[in-house]
């Protein structure tokens, strides 16, 4: 049994597969699950092992009633404590229009970026409370604090996976559970998400923004590893992070090179 787990909910080649990294780094045996591409995922895991990590991988199709919950209570049982977990995934499916937006798309995204990280925390945090401390990580978007045009579901799902860790924090804080929601404000440089929305637009996007223009994900990770050890007596429960050229969420517009419509 390994000492303690991180676990990451969905570990794409972006910020979900770099944070493991740097939690194996860490001392920690990093669980990844992602919904699919299990060449991908092997990938990811053997980079970690190779570095001289404890890594281990399984696909998880988090939508479905019972997945995370199952998931919890295999890895607590075969792998080890749940000290830390991120919950990465996305609900973003482009820009649509409310008439292009069907209920069971936008339902899709409430499932993902909301309900999922209220059945991981159900699952997960009588552990943690058992165990006096744990740290319950959310990557999180600036749709969670702005509402833009084509937005519908992303917007409401990240709206409320923001709120939704406010309330887990003032429940679970006071019993040594660190909840943090984490806004990152720019993009990133991940070929999993941002990568395959904008196709082959993705390398000539990412040169426009100059060096150090976007999101790198493993200096992420830095941040999430440093929030899952701050000293309970200085616990951060919201950050945002952006490259140093971006203009904060409350300042200024998208940039129109992520439009994701069709032309």
């Amino acid at each position: 049994m390994a000492e303690k787990v991180f676990l990451v909910i969905g570990a794409g080649a972006g910020i979900g597969g770099h944070a493991a990294m740097r939690f194996a780094q860490g001392g920690y045996h990093a669980v990844l699950a992602r919904r699919s591409d299990e060449a991908g995922l092997a990938k990811l895991v053997d980079a970690i092992e190779e570095a001289g990590g404890m890594a281990s991988g399984t696909l998880l199709d988090a939508a479905a009633d019972g997945t995370i919950e199952e998931l919890v209570e295999r890895v607590e049982r075969d792998i080890g404590p749940i000290h830390a977990v991120l919950y990465n995934l996305g609900a973003q499916i482009g820009s649509r229009t409310l008439a292009d937006t069907p209920h069971r798309t936008f339902e899709l995204g409430w499932r993902l970026g909301c309900f999922g990280l209220f059945r991981l925390a159900h699952a997960l945090t009588p552990h943690m409370v058992a165990r006096g401390s744990g740290t319950i990580l959310v990557t999180s978007a600036t749709a969670a604090v702005r509402g833009n045009a084509g937005q519908h579901s992303h917007a409401a799902a990240m709206g409320a996976r923001r709120m939704l860790c406010q309330t887990l924090n003032a429940e679970f804080a006071p019993q040594g559970v660190h909840v943090a929601h984490v806004v990152v404000d720019g993009s990133v440089d991940a070929p999993d998400t941002l990568g395959k929305l904008l196709g082959d637009r993705f390398e000539g996007y990412k040169a426009s923004k100059g060096d150090d223009g976007v999101v790198d994900p493993a200096a992420l990770a830095e941040t999430y590893w440093h929030l899952a050890h701050q000293p309970r007596n200085c616990w951060s429960h919201e950050v945002d992070v952006r490259p140093f050229t971006d203009v904060p969420w409350w300042n200024d517009n998208p940039n129109p090179g992520i439009d994701t419509r069709p032309k």
